[in-house]
């Protein structure tokens, strides 16, 4: 049973939010419509429930303390979630939602078009997505999984391989004209653009094609594939794309391939979310889907 000393009305945490959101009581009663007294008095119930001061009050102004600062960030989260969920319930009264995190590329190039056949074969279902790099706390972001890059090592998390990632290398036509590729040896003096949270990709690449790595490496870092094929189109270097990213670029002629394609990568992609929401409907229908659509590509 929840005690309700630690759950204080909503009206109270909308006050502290929107006092420490504006930081001041003005902007907090011009975004909540009230009077500045009456969000003063709220800041003060709220204190008196919890048994601290929240703020110093310095001239009629309000200094949140260190323990505000903390408690901020938990009661904007929360408060975000009891949002996503009321918007979600709005929305969607019958099926349920899935809040998906996705990396930026592979969430536009890869899952998107795909999304359409989920949608389809769950009518009852939305699906939620924002853009995550790297690994995060479940407990402290509203999402019921994503889909990451690397290994199935996170903690208190279950996961789902989707694939190995496969490595091509392609530049655009201008530029293998001008330096023109008959072995692996002859990138060693091109610019090879790298992404960095793929530091081993280059060399997992030449040896895949039997040849040894650059010692030095004359190349470009980046954070994004869709930087790095811009990139390359550009003419700067010669990507290292995952395949299914490089196959969309050569089919339609920006990229050309270089040598020998889809070589092992040093990872994988795997679909992770939180044990406790393993029997989630939406989540449970979105791994049945994926899973399927997968199996059926590879058999083909």
């Amino acid at each position: 049973m929840r005690q309700r000393r630690f759950l204080p009305n909503l009206s109270l945490l909308l006050a502290f939010d929107a006092v420490m959101r504006n930081g001041s009581v003005t902007g907090a009663a011009q975004d909540l419509a009230l009077t500045q007294s009456t969000v003063s008095r709220l800041i003060q119930t709220l204190e008196a429930q919890l048994g601290q001061d929240l703020f110093r009050r310095q001239r009629k102004r309000l200094i949140p303390t260190e323990a505000a600062q903390r408690y901020f960030r938990e009661v904007s989260n929360a408060l975000d979630i009891l949002q996503r969920a009321s918007m979600s319930l709005i929305a969607n009264p019958e099926g349920g939602s899935l809040s998906l995190a996705v990396l930026p590329t592979f969430g536009t190039r890869w899952l998107a078009p795909r999304l359409p056949g989920f949608l389809s074969a769950n009518p009852g279902i939305s699906v939620n997505l924002a853009t995550r790099f790297a690994r995060f706390n479940f407990e402290a972001e509203p999402f019921d999984a994503m889909i990451c890059f690397g290994r199935d090592d996170w903690p208190e998390a279950m996961h789902l391989k989707l694939f190995d990632e496969r490595l091509t290398a392609c530049a655009a036509p201008a530029f293998l004209a001008d330096h023109p590729v008959a072995r692996a040896e002859d990138l060693h003096d091109c610019v090879l653009l790298q992404l960095e949270t793929r530091p081993t990709a280059w060399a997992a690449w030449f040896e895949g094609q039997g040849a040894a790595p650059p010692m030095v490496p004359n190349g470009m870092l980046m954070d994004q594939f869709s930087m790095m094929i811009q990139a390359a189109i550009s003419g700067l270097g010669i990507a290292l794309l995952p395949d299914y990213l490089a196959r969309i670029e050569i089919t339609e002629g920006r990229l050309r391939p270089i040598l020998r394609q889809a070589v092992p990568g040093p990872g994988a992609y795997w679909l992770a979310w939180p044990q406790g929401k393993d029997d989630l409907g939406p989540l449970k229908a979105f791994r049945g889907w994926i899973t399927a659509m997968l199996a059926e590509a590879t058999d083909r």
